[in-house]
């Protein structure tokens, strides 16, 4: 049977697309929406420096670590059911953090928000792939709308964040997600189809925990040396992590039904277009946190503006990430990747020739290209880590898809900012001027609050050195992911080549599906 003999999805199909959209629009916008509110509520709840941490990161460390498990149980349970309940749970656990009285509260509520909103991303491409698996093109054309949703409300959080904090209070921002789960609430039990694998056993608790007590460290510690330089405990975090880890593996290779499938490892679609999405990820991650410090640090812009200037680059990814599929009717997937991914090198190349007297419209220009480049890869990378996978396992591939997304996100601003703080330190002219804290060594931001202490001379001194200095932090981290991101398109030319365009890769009869429930 040939693709165009497969029955394809309706209007109800894309309506209930749309609608599936929206919730995963807005998980991605809560973690980087916060950002903003951050100083007033602060101020409102009296939060010190680590509750303020552990405000912004506590979501994103629950969703990656609750991923595997959330998209295995809808696998199990029922995908739809586990939606909605999400959607219940995020909407409610929204509302009550936008009226927190205490940190406490509000870093608990975060919590609970990050638990509910692990539920929707794996939830919503395990039934994209139930709607829309008989024909490969149209899935591949709703995965790409599904990947421009999570990228567009990345994008968004700091714009939508500043925009409702101009005429709202801190609390507004958790409340913008309230109506989404609201609509989905309502029309899901209309629009969605329910769908489990049959055959599926009992959840397994201790694959549950192992999978925490394995991500969780490693998270958490690459992000505190991220952001705090090198420390004892979360390198200590991360071993622990990677030895939970391990436990984790040795216990899904002695279950019969295993929380994770680690068969799907050795399909080489599936492991060729995860270790894109993982370095993908570390080199976007990464490199977008250091030029948001240097819009901030450099160029003096504030977060509003500094969002403002990366939508075009929002735009771009979208833009490609939507169009990809469509491509790949009729060239390869394996060459689309690569080229989407040498056009982000040249990005990353553009960025490299800003200078020390600053560059905005290169910096801009740079970025915008390399988003430009990276939405193919995002799109189809994701279609085929889910077109190899059984289709009664697709709510785990999703998971698993996800979570190497939010690691390499993770490791990225650890790894690049590492190396930016590297370069800044070793680019400082001396001597800096009299009576310059040491802090200044260790970073722009710290440079920036030391010339508040020094005479307007020397401040300036410190602060063009300190420019210049984290300039060439920025080209140096570009550089890196120039490197990079030519190995990735290197990588998919040659292990991903023998996947066919689209039009010639409708679902096996054979495959084993996910059964209707009701």
């Amino acid at each position: 049977m040939t693709t165009a003999d497969l029955p394809r999805a309706g209007r109800k199909e894309w309506i209930t697309l749309a609608v599936l959209a929206l919730p995963t629009l807005l998980v991605s916008m809560d973690l980087s929406v916060l950002n903003l509110a951050l100083p007033q509520l602060s101020q409102d709840l009296g939060a010190d420096s680590v509750e303020q941490l552990w405000i912004i990161d506590s979501y994103g460390f629950v969703v990656a670590a609750f991923l595997i498990t959330m998209g295995t149980l809808g696998d199990r349970i029922g995908r739809r059911k586990v939606l909605l309940l999400g959607a219940a749970a995020f909407g409610l656990a929204s509302t009550v953090a936008a009226f927190s009285v205490s940190t406490p509260m509000l870093i608990t509520t975060r919590v609970l928000m990050g638990v509910a909103g692990a539920t929707l991303a794996p939830s919503t491409l395990a039934l994209i792939v139930t709607m829309f698996h008989r024909d490969p093109r149209q899935m591949g054309a709703a995965i790409g709308v599904w990947v421009s949703a999570f990228m567009g409300g990345l994008a968004l959080g700091p714009v939508v964040g500043g925009v409702m904090l101009q005429f709202f209070w801190w609390g507004s921002v958790f409340l913008l997600s309230v109506p989404v789960m609201l609509i989905l609430l309502v029309a899901g039990p209309l629009l969605l189809p329910e769908f489990r694998n049959p055959g599926a056993k009992r959840l397994d608790p201790l694959s549950v925990v192992l999978s925490l007590a394995g991500l969780l460290p490693v998270v958490y510690g690459v992000k505190e040396l991220a952001q705090n330089g090198w420390s004892i405990a979360p390198a200590l975090a991360i071993v622990v992590g990677v030895v939970m880890g391990a436990v984790f593996v040795v216990r899904q290779r002695t279950l019969e039904d295993p929380l994770m499938d680690l068969r799907l490892f050795g399909h080489r679609q599936v492991s060729a277009a995860l270790v894109i999405n993982v370095f993908g990820a570390v080199v976007g991650g990464g490199t977008i946190f250091v030029v948001n410090v240097w819009l901030q640090a450099v160029e003096g812009l504030s977060p509003l503006k500094a969002g403002l200037l990366m939508m075009p680059s929002g735009a771009a990814m979208v833009v490609t990430a939507m169009s990809a599929p469509a491509i790949a009717r009729r060239v390869r997937p394996a060459y689309v990747i690569a080229a989407g991914l040498t056009v982000a090198a040249i990005g990353y190349l553009v960025l490299t020739l800003v200078g020390g007297d600053g560059g905005l419209a290169l910096v801009i220009t740079g970025v915008t290209i390399t988003s430009a480049g990276s939405g193919p890869q995002a799109a189809l990378t994701t279609n085929l880590i889910l077109a190899a996978s059984p289709q009664e396992r697709s709510g785990a591939a999703a998971s698993l898809s996800e979570t190497c997304g939010q690691l390499g996100i993770a490791l990225g601003a650890g790894v690049m900012g590492s190396v930016a703080t590297a370069v800044y330190g070793a680019g400082l002219s001396d001597p800096l001027p009299a009576g310059t804290p040491e802090s200044a060594r260790e970073s722009v931001i710290g440079a920036l609050t030391a010339a508040k202490g020094l005479p307007a001379d020397s401040a300036d001194a410190l602060l063009r050195n300190a420019h210049h200095a984290f300039t060439g932090s920025l080209t140096a981290v570009c550089a890196i992911s120039a490197v990079v991101l030519l190995g990735l398109a290197a990588i998919a030319a040659a292990l991903l080549r023998h996947v066919g365009v689209t039009a010639d890769t409708p679902a096996e009869a054979g495959e084993p599906s996910a059964q209707p429930v009701g």
